[in-house]
C-alpha cells in the first residue's frame, strides 16, 4: 500500500509539470489484468520527441512510460503522428513488467485545448508469463496547457 501512494505521489507531482493530461480510453497496457481506463499525460522532451504516461485503475495498478521519439506534424499544424516505445507493468494480483511499443494518430483543435488521440500500443511482457499482446488500442481526450 506504501508503495502503491508512493506511486500516485509520485505521479500527481508529475503531473503538474505536464504539457497535456487528461484520460485514455481502451486498452492500457494492463489491459489485459481489466484496466481500461488511464489517466494520460504528455511531458516534452525535445522538439520532436515526448514522454507520454498513463496510469491506469481496475483490479490493480498499471504504468507505461512511453518515449515517443519521433512526433511530427501531419499535414498543417493540427495533425501529428508519433511512434515510441517503452516500459509498462502492472501490479496486482500478480506482478507484470514488460515493454510496449507505441504508434498514434492526434489531432490539436485550434482555439480551443484540446487534443484526441488514438493510438495502438502492442506489449511484450517478459515478467509473471513471457507473452505478447497486441491489441492495445485506445482513445485519448487531453487537455492542452501550453
Amino acid at each position: 500500500m506504501k508503495k502503491l501512494l508512493f506511486g500516485l505521489m509520485l505521479f500527481a507531482t508529475t503531473a503538474l509539470s505536464a504539457q497535456e493530461l487528461g484520460i485514455r480510453f481502451g486498452n492500457t497496457a494492463a489491459g489485459s489484468q481489466s484496466n481500461n481506463v488511464a489517466v494520460d499525460g504528455i511531458f516534452a522532451a525535445g522538439e520532436f520527441s515526448r514522454i507520454h504516461a498513463d496510469v491506469s485503475f481496475g483490479n490493480g495498478v498499471g504504468v507505461d512510460a512511453l518515449w515517443d521519439f519521433l512526433y511530427r506534424p501531419l499535414g498543417g499544424e493540427a495533425f501529428s503522428w508519433y511512434v515510441g516505445v517503452g516500459p509498462s507493468l502492472f501490479i496486482g494480483n500478480k506482478f507484470w513488467l514488460g515493454v510496449s511499443g507505441e504508434i498514434g494518430l492526434e489531432y490539436a483543435f485550434n482555439g480551443v485545448p484540446i487534443v484526441l488521440g488514438i493510438d495502438w500500443r502492442p506489449t511484450f511482457w517478459l515478467l509473471e508469463k513471457t507473452t505478447f499482446e497486441a491489441g492495445g488500442f485506445g482513445l485519448n481526450i487531453r487537455y492542452r496547457f501550453k
